[in-house]
C-alpha cells in the first residue's frame, strides 16, 4: 500500500468522525459507507459511555471532534513532510493503551499504520469500544488495512516493536518484559501553568479547559500551578467558576467529597469554591477535583525547576514564559507533530 493510500482512508476517516463531533449528531450522505457504519458508531458511543462513566457524551464528543479537525489532507501532509517513507520494511508494532480518556492511544494508532506497519493493539478495559469499530471503518475504505490491523486481550507476543503507556509502576514491568525490543515507554505526567498575576480574566477562563476537560484525566491537564509570591486567587477562582456544572456529575462529586474530607481531617490547608481544590504542594500529580500550587521567587529560578523536572511535565502552560509554552486553553487541542514526552514516534518507526 502506498503512503498516500493510506493518508486518504484516515482523511475520510475524518470526515466520518465529523459527524459526531458536536452535540447534535448530523449524518453526511456524502460520507463514504455511511449506510454500514454510521447507526453502529453511534451505538458503539452510547456503549462506551456506559461502560466507563468518566467518558462522558460531552467528552467523547470532544475527542472525535479533536480527530476530526486534525484529520485532513494540509495537517497531515505538514505532519510527514519532514519523513522519507521512500524504504519501510514493514514490521509488527504492539501498542498498550492507556485508558484514560476517550481515544488516548489513537495517535500511536495512526502513527503505525501511516508509516506502513502492522499494528497489534492492547487496550484498556476503560476504552475498549470505539477504536475497533473505527478499525473496520478503515478496512472498509482502504481494504489493504486489512490483515494489517489486530487487537487483543491477551498479553502482546511476536512483535517486533511496541510503543507502551502506562503509570511509572508499570513503565517499570514494561522496560523488564519488553528489553531487547526496539520500544516507547512512556510513564506518567502531568502539565502545569505558569502564573504572573498579569492574566487576563479571558486567559485564565481558556486556562479551566486546560484544568477540567476529560476531568482533569489527561496527561495534557493542567494539575499544578505555579504563582509568585502573595499571588491572589480571586480573579482565578472567578474565572473557574462557569465550570461549576462539573459538580452535578456523580464520579467527580464524589472523588471530590471524598478529599475534600481528607484534607479536612489531615488539617490541610486548601482553598476551594463548591466544586474545585486548590493545595500548595510540590507534587506534580493532584487528585481529581483538586490543583496543586507551588510559589516561586522568579522566573530564572522557576525555569531551571522545571528543566530538571522536565521528565515529569508533559505541557507548560504560560504566556511569554519559554519558547515551548502552549498557549492557555490549548493543552487539548495538540497538533499531529506535538508528540507525547517529546519522543518523534514516527522517526522511532521509521527506524524499526
Amino acid at each position: 500500500m502506498q503512503l498516500q493510500e493510506r493518508i486518504d482512508a484516515f482523511i475520510k476517516l475524518g470526515d466520518f468522525l465529523r459527524q459526531f463531533s458536536n452535540e447534535v449528531i448530523q449524518k453526511n450522505d456524502k460520507v463514504e459507507h455511511n449506510d454500514i457504519f454510521f447507526n453502529g458508531f453511534k451505538h458503539q458511543l452510547k456503549i462506551a459511555e456506559e461502560h466507563n462513566g468518566w467518558f462522558t457524551q460531552e467528552n467523547i464528543q470532544f475527542a472525535l471532534k479533536s480527530w476530526a479537525d486534525t484529520l485532513n489532507k494540509e495537517n497531515i501532509d505538514t505532519w510527514l513532510g519532514a519523513y522519507n517513507f521512500a524504504i519501510i520494511d514493514s514490521k509488527l508494532v504492539a501498542i498498550i493503551m492507556a485508558g484514560n480518556i476517550p481515544l488516548v492511544g489513537f495517535h500511536d494508532y495512526l502513527s503505525v499504520l501511516i508509516s506502513g506497519h502492522h499494528v497489534l493493539v492492547k487496550q484498556s478495559s476503560n476504552d475498549k469500544h470505539v477504536l475497533p469499530y473505527l478499525s473496520k471503518y478503515l478496512e472498509h475504505v482502504e481494504p489493504q488495512f486489512k490483515g494489517k490491523i489486530k487487537f487483543t486481550a491477551e498479553k502482546v507476543e511476536n512483535f517486533d516493536a511496541v510503543i507502551a503507556t502506562g503509570s511509572n509502576n508499570t513503565a517499570r514491568y514494561f522496560e523488564y518484559y519488553f528489553k531487547g525490543k526496539p520500544s516507547i515507554i512512556r510513564k506518567s505526567r502531568n502539565s502545569v501553568a505558569v502564573l504572573t498575576g498579569n492574566e487576563t480574566h479571558k486567559d485564565l477562563k481558556n486556562l479551566s479547559e486546560d484544568i477540567f476537560r476529560y476531568y482533569g484525566l489527561g496527561c495534557r491537564n493542567v494539575s499544578k500551578l505555579f504563582v509568585p509570591k502573595d499571588y491572589k486567587f480571586d480573579a482565578f477562582f472567578e474565572a473557574m467558576y462557569h465550570w461549576h456544572p462539573i459538580i452535578e456529575k456523580a464520579k467527580y462529586a464524589n472523588n471530590y467529597d471524598y478529599n475534600k474530607a481528607v484534607y479536612l481531617m489531615s488539617e490541610f490547608d486548601m482553598l476551594e469554591n463548591g466544586f474545585f481544590m486548590i493545595k500548595e504542594d510540590e507534587s506534580y500529580s493532584s487528585p481529581i477535583a483538586t490543583v496543586f500550587y507551588e510559589h516561586y521567587d522568579n522566573l530564572d529560578e522557576l525555569k531551571e525547576k522545571i528543566q530538571a523536572d522536565k521528565e515529569q511535565i508533559q505541557c507548560i502552560v504560560s504566556k511569554g514564559f519559554i519558547e515551548s509554552e502552549i498557549p492557555f486553553g490549548n493543552t487539548q487541542k495538540p497538533q499531529l507533530w506535538d508528540y507525547a514526552d517529546s519522543v518523534d514516534s514516527i522517526k522511532f518507526l521509521l527506524s524499526i
